[in-house]
C-alpha cells in the first residue's frame, strides 16, 4: 500500500473498470456474478497476471459463463434440435399447454 493515496484523496475511482460486478449495484444488491468474480480475483490476487492466467483458469471459466451464458446457450440449442428431431420423427408430442392448444 502506498504512502500517500492519491486516489482517494482526490475522489478518483481508477480500478472502477476492472471489477466489473463489485461496484456500486441499484438497490445495494449483490450483482448476479459477484460471487463468481470474487473467487476468480482471490484466487489471482498477488500472484500476477501469467501465473494467475493457469492457476486460476477454473475461477475465470466459472466467471466468463456467468457473465455471458455461452455454454448455457449451447446446451439449450442442442435440446431444442434435439427435440425437434423428436416431433419430425413422431417419436414425441409436445404436451398440449406448449403448443397453445390447452388452457
Amino acid at each position: 500500500m502506498p504512502f500517500i493515496d492519491l486516489q482517494s484523496r482526490l475522489g478518483l475511482n481508477m480500478d472502477q473498470w476492472i471489477l466489473q460486478q463489485s461496484g456500486p449495484q441499484p438497490n445495494k444488491r449483490a450483482a448476479r456474478c459477484h460471487a463468481f468474480e470474487k473467487e476468480w480475483i482471490e484466487c489471482a490476487h498477488g500472484i500476477g497476471q501469467t501465473r494467475a492466467k493457469k492457476e486460476c483458469q477454473l475461477e475465470f471459466e466459472d466467471f466468463y459463463e456467468c457473465m455471458h451464458r455461452q455454454k448455457t446457450q449451447q446446451r439449450l440449442n442442442t435440446i431444442r434440435q434435439q427435440r425437434d428431431k423428436m416431433i419430425k420423427e413422431g417419436t414425441y408430442k409436445p404436451p398440449p399447454c406448449h403448443t397453445g392448444e390447452g388452457q
